[in-house]
């Protein structure tokens, strides 16, 4: 599996989330979501200008900033052929 910040991940590219880092309250809200170590991640779609992203985590949809997205380390789901 391959490793890359959350704003690279392309459209309908899964992961999990392997670090969050110091993105101020954001954090603390993505954690009340359920934004956990080893929690399931998808980009849904972003903006024409790549700033917000929508994602899927879990059962919840949520969009974030470019900036923010920065600081998420995400593990990408294997593809199945």
């Amino acid at each position: 599996m391959s490793q890359k910040k959350l704003s690279q991940m392309l459209p309908q590219e899964k992961g999990i989330i392997k670090k969050i880092g110091n993105i101020e309250k954001l954090k603390e809200r993505l954690l009340e979501l359920g934004a956990l170590k080893n929690t399931p991640i998808e980009v849904i779609r972003t903006a024409p200008f790549g700033d917000p992203i929508e994602l899927k985590i879990g059962n919840t949809y949520v969009a974030i900033r470019k900036n923010e997205a920065d600081k998420i380390d995400v593990e990408l789901f294997k593809e199945k052929n």
